[in-house]
C-alpha cells in the first residue's frame, strides 16, 4: 500500500508541474502582445499582473478525449482483437426496376403475329404490304372511319391508292430539305369536309383503342399521321426498330418515311 501511495503522489506532482508550465507559457504569450487600446506601460503591467493572478487561481481543463467512431451497423461488443468487425450486417439493396422492352419484339406471352386487321396490313404490328403486292391482289382503294367534330357523324372515307401515293411521293421528292422534321402540313393536316353538315376541315380519323389495329395506310394516304398521339407514334417506331426519342415532328417524319419504304422499298 505504501508503494502505491508513493507512486500516486509522484504522478500528482508531475501533473501539477505540467499545469504550472502550461500556465507560465500561456502567460508569457499573453504578455508578448502589444496593447491595442493605447494605454500606458504601467497600466498594461497592472492589467498583466491581475490577469496572471486570476489565471493562477483558475483551473486548467484538459482537452476532451477523441470520440469513439460509432457505426450503427457495427457493435463495439462484437469487435474482435484484430479490430475487424464480425458478422457485419449488410444494408438491404433496392430491387432494380425492370427495363422497358427496347426492341420491337413482343413481350413473353404475346405472339409476334396476329390476324391482319385490314387486307392491306401485314400479320405483324405496324406493317403494310408493298404496292406491288397490293396491285397483284387488286387492292386499289383504301378505306377508313372518320367522325365529324361538329355534328359527330361517323362514316367511311375512301382513298385511291395510286393517286394518293403518287401525290405523297412527289411531295417528298420536291421537299428534300425537311431536315428530318415533318412540315406544317403533316403536323396540322387539312381534314376532309363533312358530307353531312358540310363543315370544312372537320372530319378526324377514328383511332382504334388497340394500337396494333391502327389503320396506318389510311392515315398515310389521307396525310393524317399528325393526328396520332405521341404514344401511338412511338408505338409505330418501336415495332419498326426506329429511334423513338424526340419531338413529335421528328416521329411524324420518321413514320411517313418508313411507310414510304414499306410501300416502295426500292425508292425509299
Amino acid at each position: 500500500m505504501d508503494d502505491n501511495n508513493q507512486i500516486q503522489e509522484q504522478e500528482d506532482e508531475i501533473l501539477e508541474n505540467e499545469e504550472d508550465t502550461y500556465t507560465l507559457e500561456w502567460l508569457s504569450l499573453s504578455l508578448s502582445f502589444p496593447d491595442h487600446h493605447g494605454t500606458s506601460s504601467a497600466g498594461s503591467n497592472n492589467a498583466s499582473s491581475s490577469a496572471a493572478s486570476n489565471l493562477a487561481s483558475a483551473t486548467i481543463r484538459m482537452p476532451p478525449p477523441p470520440y469513439l467512431y460509432y457505426s450503427p451497423l457495427v457493435s463495439v461488443n462484437t469487435l474482435p482483437e484484430s479490430g475487424a468487425p464480425e458478422n457485419r450486417p449488410t444494408p438491404s439493396l433496392a430491387i432494380p426496376r425492370p427495363r422497358r422492352n427496347p426492341t420491337g419484339t413482343p413481350p413473353p406471352g404475346k405472339p409476334a403475329t396476329f390476324p391482319p386487321p385490314y387486307p392491306w396490313a401485314g400479320d405483324r404490328r405496324c406493317i403494310v404490304h408493298t404496292l406491288t403486292y397490293l396491285r397483284s391482289q387488286n387492292i386499289l382503294v383504301i378505306s377508313g372511319d372518320g367522325k365529324c367534330k361538329k355534328c359527330e357523324q361517323a362514316y367511311t372515307i375512301q382513298y385511291n391508292l395510286e393517286e394518293k401515293c403518287t401525290e405523297i411521293f412527289n411531295f417528298i421528292h420536291d421537299e428534300s430539305d425537311m431536315n428530318d422534321r415533318a412540315p406544317r402540313m403533316w403536323m396540322s393536316p387539312a381534314l376532309p369536309n363533312c358530307l353531312h353538315c358540310k363543315e370544312s376541315n372537320s372530319v378526324r380519323p377514328v383511332m382504334s383503342d388497340k394500337k396494333k389495329k391502327i389503320n396506318w395506310l389510311f392515315l398515310f394516304l389521307g396525310q393524317m399521321v399528325g393526328c396520332c398521339t405521341l404514344n401511338q407514334l412511338k408505338y409505330y417506331c418501336k415495332h419498326n426498330s426506329i429511334h423513338r426519342t424526340g419531338a413529335k415532328d421528328r416521329l411524324v417524319f420518321y413514320t411517313y418515311m418508313h411507310l414510304c419504304h414499306q410501300l416502295q422499298p426500292q425508292d425509299f
